[in-house]
């Protein structure tokens, strides 16, 4: 079977490799992803809204929930996919959280909750390190 090449190649499954700019425009495509944190010393995964600026995710999060707490100047990891008859896409980041800056909250003012309650606290994911790949289509 012939999967799409990129210009990285292929990895070691033979799924195409992205490159950072596929990856970020990939990410910008689509408004939810998963967040990967530490919550009391064990590892939680969370859909989450999202939106993309550069290589800097954000997201509204409630400012008394475990989220908030967990992506206090933390390291965490960030995936976001999307995957159809044709096939699809996974891309994973990683990088630091810290404080949104006046512009990047604005942005980020009109990001859809998850839940009920005050999500009044904006988080910023710096993405440092970047990794995607090319999905085949689902089989059986």
């Amino acid at each position: 079977m012939s999967l799409d090449q990129s210009a990285t190649g292929t990895d070691s499954t033979g799924l195409a490799v992205l490159d950072d700019a596929e990856c970020l425009r990939l990410l910008a495509s689509v408004p939810l992803g998963r967040i990967a944190v530490s919550d009391r010393a064990l590892p939680s995964v969370l859909p989450v809204y999202f939106l993309l600026l550069g290589r800097t995710v954000l997201l509204r999060v409630s400012g008394a929930g475990r989220l908030a707490a967990a992506t206090r100047a933390a390291v965490v990891a960030f995936e976001a996919d999307e995957m159809g008859p044709s096939g699809g896409w996974s891309v994973l980041g990683i990088g630091r959280t810290r404080t949104v800056r006046p512009d990047e909250r604005a942005a980020a003012s009109g990001l859809r909750r998850w839940g009920v309650g005050e999500h009044d606290r904006f988080v910023a994911v710096g993405l440092e390190m970047l990794t995607g790949r090319r999905l085949p289509p689902p089989t059986g």
